[in-house]
């Protein structure tokens, strides 16, 4: 038999076996993720998650690493990195509303964007994976990096600081999931290109002289130079940049000035700007200085512009995309995929597809005929078989590439697993 054939034949049992195995860990995730929901971290402070993370992999005979104090990876199988499986795993600064018995115990303090039902289904992708790989004559052929990332909620991000670390190197292709409420549990949703937006912090600090408002034209008229700011940079912007860049600048926070009668020595406007594509998100940060100075000048206002770079796209290449649908199609249903529009929201995993192509795929977390849900709400409940979904998903990405890269025939599809959730 040739060696081919026989890869294929493993294949075959190793999809099998893939469902019964990850079937074994669905009420584990679920009580796992239920754990780190109650006791979430901020960026860059997920010491607790990282260490029960860390402490499930070695009580499977894993051998996790630390590669920052709150970034963890774990290598399963053997050989060259196939693909790394990356979930992001920090929890946002507001308040849990959700009323379930696993609200988090920690005021002003919640996993209101899913990160915890992506780290719990990356979780047990990693210990199926690592139980076909010990099971399987010859192991799984490859290695599958799974990556633990901390901070995706800050600018600058975990993704920086992980790549910098070397995560990326030799490897082959990266993936992630990433809840969206929107769709239903059960189904993904996916695109080719770019499927977030670029996204950056900017911050606008004005200094003037002050004075009473009766006599405006003696001193700088910071409120109004702020004001005009607000208004007239948008608005400019859009004039300035092709508007197919789909450029999109919020403020989120304008303050100056407490007395009505007097006018204040300082202002600050601080917001969000957001583009779909690179190349209009590097034409914004030639133009933005200048232009923020042409508005206020007239004023005579010191002007303070911040403007702190964030996340390009996450842009999906059209090989891994393919992949991904095909893994979700075996393991979710023929009719388990679709279409989804590209967001105005950021993700740092676009670092790593600017590494390394692959795919970030949005996980479905709506209850059929249920409520939609918004993300970065403190009310936001998941339905909680997006954990065994996510996780089987994951699973049949890793043995999909590892086929690809061996040129192999497809994974087996086993028909009486497909659909089920």
């Amino acid at each position: 038999m040739s060696g081919k054939r026989a890869y294929v034949t493993i294949e075959k049992s190793e999809a099998h076996s893939a469902e019964s195995i990850l079937a074994e860990f669905d009420d584990e995730l679920i009580a796992f993720r239920r754990d780190i929901h109650a006791h979430p971290e901020l960026s860059f402070e997920e010491h607790r998650t990282t260490r029960v993370i860390a402490d499930r992999l070695r009580a499977a005979g894993l051998v996790p690493e630390f590669v920052t104090p709150t970034g963890l990876i774990c290598d399963v199988g053997e050989g060259p990195v196939s693909a790394v499986l990356r979930a992001d795993i920090d929890a946002l600064p507001l308040d849990d509303l959700t009323g379930l018995d696993w609200a988090s115990t920690v005021p002003e303090v919640a996993h209101a964007c899913g990160h915890d039902v992506h780290l719990a289904a990356l979780l047990g992708a990693g210990l199926a994976l690592d139980r076909l790989h010990r099971e399987t004559p010859g192991g799984l052929g490859a290695t599958i990096r799974l990556v633990f990332q901390p901070a995706e909620e800050v600018t600058p991000g975990g993704a920086l600081t992980m790549i910098g670390e070397g995560v990326l190197e030799g490897v082959r292709r990266s993936y992630a999931l990433h809840c969206d409420p929107n769709v239903d549990v059960g189904s993904v949703g996916s695109r080719i290109g770019p499927i977030t937006a670029a996204g950056d912090t900017v911050i606008i600090r004005l200094n003037g002289h002050g004075g009473h408002t009766s006599r405006p034209h003696l001193t700088e008229d910071l409120v109004y130079a702020l004001s005009r700011l607000a208004t007239d940079l948008p608005a400019t912007l859009s004039r300035l940049i092709d508007p197919r860049h789909a450029i999109s600048l919020v403020w989120g926070h304008i303050e100056s000035g407490h007395a009505p009668n007097a006018i204040p020595s300082t202002g600050l406007l601080t917001g969000t700007l957001r583009c779909l594509d690179v190349d209009g998100w590097n034409q914004v940060a030639e133009v933005l200085p200048d232009l923020v100075d042409r508005i206020a000048g007239p004023y005579g206002v010191e002007v303070d512009l911040d403007h702190r770079r964030g996340v390009p796209p996450v842009v999906n290449t059209e090989p891994e995309v393919s992949l991904a649908e095909a893994a979700v199609r075996e393991v979710l249903g023929p009719e388990s995929v679709q279409l989804t529009p590209q967001s105005m929201g950021g993700e740092d995993f676009a670092w790593y597809l600017a590494h390394t192509p692959g795919a970030l795929i949005r996980l479905g977390t709506r209850t059929p005929g249920g409520r939609t849900y918004d993300l970065h709400q403190g009310d936001l409940v998941i339905d909680e078989r997006a954990i065994a979904a996510g996780a089987r998903v994951l699973c049949a990405i890793a043995l999909r590439a590892i086929a690809d890269d061996a040129g192999a025939a497809e994974p087996f599809a086993d028909p009486s697993s497909s659909g089920r959730v």
